[in-house]
């Protein structure tokens, strides 16, 4: 297979001959072959595994994103990823890094509701003057 982890500004890997890739999905994790049937897949922050037989068996951490298989290609398009070799610290880093911003951005997004709908309600009252 030939896959393909895409960042929002760059690509972070890009390898052929992959004989199997497994990632962590909503519904818990997904193995891929050479000939499984083409698929979607909304990913989680977690562990990216594949091997390939020059690399052997490779981690990155990724945040949440989707998978996409079609053929024998395989793109996966996160927000971020981390390399390494050390699989504690890479769960550890999903833990830390990705988990946590997660946490900061709900409480930003409750922030700007809060503000959006008390402009509206001011916004409404003003038109009813």
């Amino acid at each position: 297979m030939n896959l393909r982890v895409l960042l929002p500004f760059q690509v972070f890997v890009e390898k052929t001959g992959v004989s199997r890739i497994v990632a962590e999905t909503c519904e818990g994790s997904v193995g891929l072959l050479p000939h499984r049937r083409d698929c979607v897949a909304a990913l989680t922050p977690g562990i990216l595994t594949y091997e390939t037989d020059g690399d052997g068996e490779v981690f990155v951490a990724v945040d949440e994103g989707v998978l996409v298989k079609t053929g024998l290609d395989v793109v996966v398009s996160v927000r971020r990823a981390l390399a390494g070799t050390d699989l504690s610290q890479l769960r550890q880093s999903v833990e830390q890094e990705f988990l946590a911003l997660d946490e900061h951005q709900q409480s930003v997004r409750l922030v700007m509701a809060k503000l959006e709908s008390g402009f509206l309600r001011r916004f409404a009252t003003f038109q009813h003057e």
